[in-house]
């Protein structure tokens, strides 16, 4: 696959609960081992837009357009199916991040990511078949994971948890989104003296834009 060939619509959602003390956690999923893409890594919730999830954009929420809509629909129907957590409705999520990428990878998909707040205590429950388990942990927590060997984030994933991982309330994340353009974020490959490494732009709200080629996981 090429950057001219069409991506694939996706959508994610990053769904937040804030506890009486300490950073906000955040609903993961590990992606079970046997996947074509993202094997075994830690992701938010989320996976393609069907064509049903149109028909359902179209009854639900057709102010928000076609394409847009989908993705919402998607991005809560996707998270129900794989946590089994009954998320807010498409309308309350806020856009929070798209990334699409432009090399060769085993699947392109143009991911929306949606950002929503988590009422209550609810338990989340692997779906056993697209992820092997399903839980709560903060962005701080789960980088630190990652850091120590004990799992993997796709490039985007850890970019985002970075960015969320400044967050001290559901409001402060959801301001920024409002407040920062919405734009595709398309990482590509920067030839430095110290090796390759794969950035993004600087100014779109991440704190860490880059990391060596050979240390990211693509996919």
């Amino acid at each position: 696959m090429t950057e001219d060939d069409p991506a694939f619509p996706a959508a994610s959602l990053i769904l937040m609960r804030e506890r009486r003390a300490g950073p906000p956690e955040l609903l993961i999923v590990q992606r079970s081992a046997s996947l074509v893409f993202a094997a075994g890594a830690y992701v938010f919730p989320g996976g393609r837009v069907d064509p049903a999830d149109y028909e359902a954009a179209r009854r639900l929420c057709p102010a928000l357009g076609p394409e847009e809509g989908a993705a919402r629909i998607a991005a809560v129907r996707e998270t129900l199916e794989e946590t089994a957590i009954v998320t807010p409705a498409a309308g309350a999520l806020v856009p929070f991040a798209r990334w699409l990428p432009k090399e060769q990878v085993k699947r392109r998909f143009d991911t929306r990511f949606y950002l929503a707040e988590a009422r209550g205590e609810a338990i989340p429950v692997a779906d056993g078949v697209e992820t092997a388990a399903a839980f709560w942990t903060t962005a701080g927590d789960l980088l630190a994971r990652c850091a120590r060997g004990d799992g993997r984030a796709i490039f985007p994933t850890r970019r985002l948890l970075e960015r969320l991982a400044r967050f001290t309330r559901f409001a402060d994340a959801r301001a920024e989104a409002e407040r920062l353009p919405q734009r595709i974020i398309t990482p590509w490959v920067e030839h430095r003296p110290d090796g390759d490494w794969l950035r993004i732009p600087d100014d779109a709200g991440y704190p860490i834009t880059g990391e060596p080629v050979d240390t990211a996981m693509r996919y």
